[in-house]
């Protein structure tokens, strides 16, 4: 992959923008579009990184950003119910730092 190449693609993937995804648009849902959850977890675990091009390599990048935002926001989510069980209540356990 020429320098040139590396140096586009970083640039669109600091920048947010889309890239043209060519063989996951071909085989179904795109990977730019899949939603983030279970599906697109395993999709992600089960691809070898080794065989995709510079642009599904990009795609594969952001849909991780994608899905570790959305964990992120599911573990918020269940620490401000953590903190705000009642304190009369049944004893919650403390979570590890």
């Amino acid at each position: 992959m020429s320098p040139g190449v590396v140096d586009f693609l970083f640039r669109r993937l600091v920048a947010g923008e889309p890239a043209e995804d060519v063989q996951w648009g071909q085989e179904g849902t795109a990977l730019a579009v899949q939603p983030p959850g279970a599906e697109l977890a395993r999709r992600l675990a089960e691809t070898d990184l080794d065989a995709l091009t510079p642009t599904e390599l990009f795609h594969y990048v952001r849909a991780a950003q994608r899905l570790a935002a959305w964990a992120e926001s599911l573990r918020e989510s269940a620490v401000g119910r953590y903190c705000s069980a009642p304190a009369g209540g049944r004893e919650m356990p403390r979570m590890a730092e």
